[in-house]
């Protein structure tokens, strides 16, 4: 049995490669689900659905054209038009689909704009896409609707939102949806190696449906280790061009060194007289590395993640200080080959010269006694007292965070464009595939025995049940 997909505000297509990962048998059949097409208004991003998926994305702007001019601040060109439901029908070649998947985009509901930002013209013209998108969609399909509509977003969505999700619940409702709404984890239900709580909205055409959706069940999660170990090290050329560390200045690598796997910034108001900085065997007392940040300052400011657990949602953060996207990695303990991570002493003389400039392939490292300018820039190894590296998580290791493949016909996942600030952002906002697929399967599970009038019974609770500690009173049907 196949199903079709629809995803609206598709990003990358991580939500996309879930559905068609997923499989499901009843009564001896295999259900599985094609993507239509993947919708969004970047170009970039739809070039990476297109290579992540195998599946068409289409470039649309689903902004009326008032939300054009109130996020944009100035008329759109002049061969801009505003999406129709006929447009997006059109676009999809005149199919309907069994599910659409949408996940609009979440910047205003999110803890990392402020409230008084968020409420400005320009993020309230964001916040209005949650409701476009349905609209065009109940509108677009209204001869044939979905049998399934899902709606993604962060779990703030439900207190900065919740006047915009009351409106959605409406409108569903008047086409004859049953609404259910709650929350999870992605790593739970996904076996992921970071913790990302969402929001989901799923709405049951009950002409079609008539069973419930039942919550995939929780798996085992992965420790940031189990994903990153079959990667090499960054900066290795087996990596491309999205596995580079950044140029950071010196103070910030050995604020890194000092904190404790773990923690973050407040680590850093530590005494660290009993410590020393050793280069070459010279030894330097560690200067002033304390932050002065306040009280109350966001935790994930220069946090060092565990190898052995999970990680904190991967975002579109770029630099340390400003995400928790630092690694404790062990693997400079490991033992390789002679010669490999070879070190030269600045007083004797080199090895043959040869042809690899890789540190990770040969001697190609220097112990140079001169410590660098705390502002000066560039790339440090400073071993941590514990015997760690403490680090940036590259572009490419978040990607493999949030579920993505590494390599794609067999070279180094590479995204588009060339900005490292977009692809993070772009990695930082997809739905990790293994969550999607977990999602799907249920829907599976439920749509299968739909299409021939049945239902089915699942030990599983009805989906969604609001966690502990959001304490909304959300109903189920």
């Amino acid at each position: 049995m196949k199903f079709k997909a629809l995803h609206l505000f598709a990003g990358i297509g991580g939500g996309a490669l879930g559905f068609q990962q997923a499989r499901e048998e009843w009564k001896g059949a295999v259900g599985t689900i094609e993507t239509m097409a993947g919708i969004d208004c970047d170009a970039e991003a739809c070039a990476d659905f297109e290579m992540i998926t195998g599946a068409p994305a289409i470039q649309m702007d689903l902004f009326s054209r008032q939300q054009y001019i109130d996020f944009h601040g100035h008329e759109p060109p002049d061969d801009w038009e505003e999406v129709t439901p006929f447009s997006l029908w059109q676009a999809v070649g005149g199919e309907y689909p069994d599910i659409v998947f949408t996940s609009a985009p979440c910047k205003s509901f999110s803890g990392l704009l402020g409230q008084d930002k968020a409420k400005t013209k320009k993020y309230q013209a964001l916040s209005q896409l949650t409701i476009r998108g349905i609209q065009l969609t109940l509108k677009a399909f209204e001869e044939d609707l979905p049998s399934l509509i899902l709606f993604e977003n962060v779990p703030r969505i439900a207190t900065r939102g919740k006047h915009l999700l009351d409106e959605i619940k409406r409108l569903l409702k008047k086409y004859g949806y049953a609404v259910s709404d709650g929350y999870h984890d992605c790593g739970e239900i996904g076996a992921l190696a970071q913790h990302r709580k969402r929001y989901l909205l799923i709405a049951r055409n009950e002409k079609k449906v008539p069973a419930f959706v039942y919550h995939p069940p929780v798996k085992k999660m992965k420790t940031v280790g189990d994903v990153l170990k079959s990667l090499p090290l960054p900066d290795s050329l087996t990596g491309g061009k999205m596995h580079r560390l950044p140029k950071l200045q010196f103070k910030t690598w050995l604020r890194l060194a000092l904190i404790r796997p773990g923690k973050d910034w407040r680590d850093l108001e530590r005494n660290f007289s009993q410590y020393c900085l050793v280069a070459d065997g010279k030894e330097t007392d560690i200067p002033e590395v304390a932050t002065g940040f306040k009280d109350g300052t966001h935790g994930t400011i220069y946090k060092v993640s565990r190898w052995d657990e999970a990680a904190n949602t991967v975002t579109g953060a770029f630099r340390p200080n400003n995400g928790a996207i630092c690694i404790a990695d062990p693997r400079l303990g490991c033992k390789p080959r002679s010669g490999t991570y070879g070190i030269l002493r600045w007083d004797q003389v080199a090895n043959t010269v040869t042809g690899s400039a890789d540190v990770h392939a040969g001697t190609c490292a220097v112990a140079d006694p001169r410590i660098p300018e705390m502002n000066e820039k560039g790339q440090w190894v400073i071993i941590s007292e514990e015997g760690n590296w403490h680090r940036p998580l590259t572009t490419l290791e978040l990607a493999a965070l949030q579920g993505f493949p590494v390599q794609i016909n067999g070279n180094p996942l590479e995204l588009a464009g060339n900005s490292e600030a977009r692809w993070r952002e772009r990695i930082g906002n997809a739905v990790p595939p293994q969550a999607s697929r977990a999602i799907a399967e249920t829907m599976l599970r439920t749509l299968m025995p739909a299409r021939e009038n049945e239902w089915i019974m699942s030990a599983e609770e009805v989906w969604v049940q609001p966690s502990d500690e959001t304490k909304n009173p959300l109903q189920c049907h």
